[in-house]
């Protein structure tokens, strides 16, 4: 008599295969983990894409695609943390900023970790897990709000930059261990930029000037992540074992 059993375990694999890669294409996302753990790996590539629909040359990550994961990862009982990855020149300013109260506001254990770039508004993204890591090798830009389109040449129009940038920096500021002060100094910057006003870190500046909390690699970030996921693992059992 024949034996199906292992036929159906390959075709299972087989299933379970396509559709993770079907997913990294569509969502640029995975979930994987070890046999304890189960993470959810988020990229945030490119430029972030707001309101508005940029040319299909460029690279972008699409914020209205990114908002729905983040809602089913920390609603999914079978994911135990998310894995954000960052190589981003940054994009519209309220995009990246919901996605990154989002991320912050999260319960689930986060990690992130910058691989070649986290510029602009990416920093705010960097810094919104509950532990963020960098690579040596990738840089951080921080500046002023930027626009384009048409602007007024109007007081109102500067002062809606300075609360734009305002709400930039009180959130990075609580969201990691740099002063407002020293921030707005970072940004304000007339002496590094040909072109520009602001600053570029490097991996182990970053971390100096506490913008970013370690300096590290992949396996690195994965193992903090692992550990944040049973340190609440026991915490929650402590809390069950309480509860009459």
């Amino acid at each position: 008599m024949k034996n199906y059993t292992g036929d159906s375990a390959d075709m299972e694999k087989q299933e379970k295969d396509e559709l993770q890669v079907q997913q990294i294409v569509d969502t640029g996302s995975i979930i994987t983990g070890d046999n304890e753990h189960s993470i959810h790996c988020l990229t945030i590539i490119g430029q972030i894409e707001g309101h508005n629909v940029l040319p299909s040359q460029n690279k972008t990550t699409k914020y209205e695609h990114v908002i729905p994961q983040l809602v089913s990862i920390e609603e999914d009982e079978k994911i135990d943390g998310l894995l954000m990855i960052l190589n981003t020149v940054g994009g519209d300013v309220e995009a990246g900023l919901a996605l990154a109260e989002l991320i912050a506001g999260m319960k689930k254990p986060t990690v992130s970790l910058v691989l070649g770039g986290g510029h602009s508004i990416g920093v705010p993204l960097a810094v919104a897990a509950k532990h963020s890591f960098i690579a040596a090798s990738a840089t951080m830009t921080v500046h002023p709000v930027r626009m384009s389109g048409l602007m007024l040449g109007v007081p109102q129009t500067l002062d809606y930059f300075q609360r734009m940038q305002e709400r930039i920096t009180r959130f990075v500021t609580s969201n990691s261990h740099i002063s407002s002060e020293r921030f707005y100094e970072l940004a304000m910057n007339t002496q590094e930029l040909v072109m520009d006003v602001g600053t570029v870190l490097d991996g182990a500046d970053a971390v100096e000037e506490g913008l970013i909390d370690s300096l590290g690699t992949l396996s690195e970030a994965i193992d903090c992540l692992y550990g944040m996921i049973d340190k609440r693992r026991k915490q929650t059992n402590r809390k069950k074992k309480k509860t009459p």
